[in-house]
């Protein structure tokens, strides 16, 4: 691991070891140090790098890679986006946007329904252009931060095929207040609908279809 500014002061060092059970992740390794030095809870979530390259919460570590905690830079709110094929962890991106100065944190989590009209939905597939899809929610997140006072700001889209009642996408803003919060993650979610290139085929008993931005 290597620490650097709020998390080295609250640690007390700038590089240790750690070995942690089950699946390694840098989500895992994060919540084993919030775990093992309370100090780090009062900051706010980090980002992460492995190999001098930024990585996603749930990116599978190897023994030996080098986890390094990203701080927030200096004057800037926290953004984090990405794209996955597993169910969202939707705590981690709470984390990611706690602040000890928010007042508000808005969470939104689009679910699969089962019926659409008067169709009985059996699964969702989703597909994105993933490389254009990042950069697109990238903006609209960075467009947040530039129009609204937020600290923080998390969207994540899920790809392929998704079962009735499971999360889609998942929007989280701090702000602090909630009426910033509750605006900007409104703007986030329906900017994505709108900008994103993500498709989604709904499947039905009786057939299915590719259902468009301007449907319901």
């Amino acid at each position: 691991m290597r620490l650097y500014a709020a998390y080295r002061e609250a640690v007390g060092v700038g590089a240790l070891e750690l070995d942690v059970n089950g699946e390694a992740t840098p989500t895992a390794v994060w919540m084993h140090l919030l775990h093992r030095y309370p100090e780090l809870r009062t900051l706010p979530a980090p980002g992460f790098a492995v190999g001098d390259e930024y990585v996603p919460g749930d990116h599978p570590l190897r023994e030996g890679d080098e986890v390094v905690l990203i701080p927030p830079v200096s004057g800037g709110a926290v953004v984090f986006v990405d794209l996955v094929e597993a169910p969202i962890p939707v705590q981690d991106l709470l984390d990611r946007v706690r602040h000890p100065h928010a007042g508000a944190v808005v969470l939104f989590l689009g679910t699969v329904r089962e019926n659409t009209g008067t169709q009985r939905v059996l699964y969702l597939d989703y597909e994105a252009y993933l490389e254009l899809a990042r950069k697109e929610m990238d903006r609209i997140a960075r467009e947040v931060t530039e129009r609204w006072p937020v600290l923080g700001v998390a969207i994540v889209h899920r790809t392929g095929r998704l079962e009735v009642g499971e999360v889609s996408v998942a929007v989280a803003v701090a702000a602090p207040h909630r009426r910033e919060a509750f605006e900007a993650g409104r703007y986030a979610i329906d900017t994505l609908k709108v900008r994103v290139p993500i498709w989604k085929k709904e499947v039905w008993e009786t057939g299915a279809r590719w259902v468009g931005a301007t449907d319901p």
